[in-house]
């Protein structure tokens, strides 16, 4: 049970990491580029899903992706009901 309550909270920061990358411009060379791919790669399993479910809210010209929002809910949730 702890190592479940573990993980679920390492892929709760490593998505709050997705999120906060995606704000910034990377280089595609270097360690920074390296790094915001291993996030991507880990955390679009869940995103990909979401993101065919619900759409970007549109705000203008601007789509506002609620995928990772609405993973960031499922997660805690899903703490709440294992980890108590």
């Amino acid at each position: 049970m702890v190592i479940i309550c573990t993980l679920l909270t390492l892929y709760f920061w490593v998505l709050l990491l997705r999120v906060i990358s995606s704000w910034f411009p990377i280089s595609p060379q270097g360690t920074a580029s390296t790094v915001v791919g291993f996030l991507y790669v880990v955390t679009d399993p869940v995103l990909v899903p979401l993101r065919r479910i619900l759409p970007p809210v549109r705000m203008g010209a601007v789509g506002l992706d609620l995928s990772p929002l609405v993973a960031f809910f499922g997660i805690v949730f899903l703490q709440r009901l294992i980890c108590g």
